[in-house]
């Protein structure tokens, strides 16, 4: 009989989870009030699946609204709306559970991918002992298991390796301890949001034993044991009703840096809402007990800047939010976060920026602001009268990459990141973040540029190209680290699906790199290895079909496009599907070795 190790604070969620209650709270205005005539009534929403309404509150129109809650709390309403129960467990591992609980083992003497960038320069290198695989034996790798994520068409958050185990988070809320080897579950958690950030790895309370950190859409940051999956503390970073931390915190000595971002560039769709009033910014909080030691924000406190043409109070200046994960230099004591562009005028010199914050005091060091005056939110198309949109569109030109600090061959460190606007650059952290070098990618746009990770090894940045929905979407470069100029270049791969939608060859996803290999995930489903030496794929495997999965739940692939894969231990891992996005959902984590 299956051991069913469950963290305390899953099962107390789902006893305590009101359907009920949670409707008058979160939806009641508009579905039962006169709020918005476009608003289904409870009797309309009743004759929807339980599934259905899921759906909406996790990639449909309902999405910001379902952002801020946790899944057994979607599920719980959807109930309530329907009279049909879901059957099952909000963390779908009916089966699978690990016979025997097996220890957490030390990190530090196992192989490992502990945080966003592998290590703390965010370069998304593996050496070779630790990635446990060769570039002579990536073509053999094979599919060893796979697990699929409940109530789920994004499988967005990227996994994490350490002490024989595999940690990831999930579209709606749910945390995975998983076994490395076989996929068996240890552990699950269930957060108050969606946690599309990596769980890292590190010291925990008291400097004796390990916790895993991770944020939610709930803008609430965690800290749990590793081992147990008991909760050790959380802290909510903002009040604003549409923060969340996307970016993986960054951990360095007793400190957890964690980047804030918003829903509100797109939620501001409705003429009735007032833009805007969210504001980026970086957070260090003692991994001790959570508390907030400083908070610096990246766009000043807004103010009332008129009344709009329905009549609502707008604001600015906003957003100027961090989407990825910040990046520590303890040579220099700096922490270094990219931002992305303002909500509403003025746009701020922080704005489309890297910046360096002090890691003791939050004060900024140094902005290298690439692209000024890009204030942006979404649906502001030509013709559109919404009074929200700013007087000239600005080209939604976001950092979604992390700053890379990496050596170059010379023994000179850069900075080296991708931008939105399909801009490669090389900055120097000794010279306030001086441009050394910029390289073009992409075309750039929306869902263009450089999406989300590029990755360094010893001599080369690699630049993997998006451009969704483009001409010649996808690619991918190599960089000469020095000089900036090209090595080579891989132009896109035969597509691997035939969609009407969603389905080209964008490579917006995060790259990963080992000793001889970078490997990539595409939009049309492919995850493919590319030689460092010359560009030529090597490996690939289709993603786009149905598995078996070790939790007994249906599940598929699709596009891959936000997260990266993690190397350790001989077995390489990535997740396929994203429902949104130009992507084409899917609900799965992959795990590929050689046996």
């Amino acid at each position: 009989m299956a051991l069913l190790v469950v963290s305390p604070l899953t099962a107390q969620q789902d006893e305590e989870a009101d359907g009920e209650a949670l409707f008058e709270v979160y939806c009641a205005s508009c579905h039962r009030g006169k709020v918005s005539v476009r608003a289904p009534s409870t009797d309309a929403l009743a004759e929807f699946s339980p599934e259905a309404i899921v759906l909406a509150l996790t990639n449909g129109p309902m999405r910001l609204e379902g952002s801020r809650i946790g899944g057994s709390e979607r599920r719980a309403i959807a109930e309530y709306l329907t009279g049909q129960n879901f059957g099952g467990r909000v963390d779908g591992v009916e089966t699978g559970w690990c016979e025997a609980p097996s220890p957490f083992e030390n990190p530090s003497t196992t192989p490992s991918w502990t945080t966003w960038g592998a290590r703390s320069g965010n370069t998304r290198f593996q050496p070779e002992g630790e990635a446990g695989l060769t570039a002579q034996e990536v073509p053999r790798l094979t599919l060893q298991w796979a697990l699929a994520f409940p109530d789920a068409t994004h499988s967005w958050a990227q996994p994490t390796v350490a002490g024989g185990r595999v940690f990831v988070g999930s579209h709606n809320g749910t945390v995975y301890s998983l076994d490395a080897d076989t996929g068996c579950v240890h552990w699950t958690f269930v957060a108050a949001g969606g946690v599309r950030t990596a769980i890292v790895i590190g010291l925990g309370p008291g400097g004796s034993g390990y916790a895993a950190y991770f944020g939610d859409s709930n803008s609430t940051t965690y800290a749990v044991d590793p081992e147990t999956g008991r909760e050790l503390w959380r802290q909510t970073l903002d009040d604003h009703p549409l923060a969340r931390v996307t970016g993986t915190p960054a951990l360095h000595d007793g400190r957890l840096f964690v980047p804030l971002s918003s829903y509100e560039e797109v939620g501001t769709a409705s003429p009735g809402y007032g833009c805007c009033t969210f504001r980026g910014s970086v957070s260090a909080l003692d991994t001790e007990t959570g508390e907030v030691l400083w908070k610096t924000y990246t766009a000043p406190e807004p103010r009332r800047r008129g009344v709009s043409t329905e009549g609502v109070p707008l604001w600015g200046p906003s957003g100027v939010g961090i989407w990825t994960s910040p990046t520590v230099d303890p040579k220099r004591g700096v922490v270094y976060a990219s931002t992305g562009n303002a909500y509403s005028a003025p746009a701020g010199a922080m704005s489309n920026a890297v910046i360096a914050f002090d890691m003791e005091s939050g004060a900024v060091r140094w902005v290298n602001q690439v692209t000024p005056n890009d204030v942006y939110i979404g649906g502001c198309r030509a013709g559109t009268e919404n009074p929200n949109c700013p007087e000239e569109l600005g080209p939604d030109y976001d950092f979604g990459n992390a700053p890379i600090l990496t050596t170059r061959p010379d023994g000179k460190e850069v900075i080296v990141i991708g931008q939105k606007s399909g801009i490669g650059y090389a900055m120097d952290p000794d010279d306030d973040g001086r441009t050394l070098w910029q390289y073009r990618a992409g075309r750039g746009g929306a869902l263009g540029g450089l999406e989300y990770g590029s990755a360094v090894d010893a001599r080369n940045a690699y630049f993997p190209v998006s451009d969704i929905g483009q001409r010649d979407a996808g690619g991918l470069h190599a960089v000469d680290l020095i000089t900036g100029e090209r090595v080579w270049y891989a132009p896109p791969a035969p597509l691997l699906c035939d969609e009407p939608r969603g389905c080209d060859a964008a490579q917006a996803a995060a790259v990963s790199v080992m000793p001889g290999v970078v490997f990539s995930g595409s939009n049309d489903g492919g995850f493919r290895a590319y030689s460092t030496a010359d560009g030529s794929i090597i490996w690939q495997y289709d993603t786009n079909r149905n598995f078996e999965t070790v939790n007994g739940i249906p599940a598929r692939g699709a596009s891959i496009l936000g997260p990266g894969p993690a190397i350790a231990g001989g077995m390489v891992f990535v997740n396929s599907g994203y429902g949104s996005h130009g992507g084409r959902a899917g609900n799965v984590l992959l795990a590929f070795g050689l046996r």
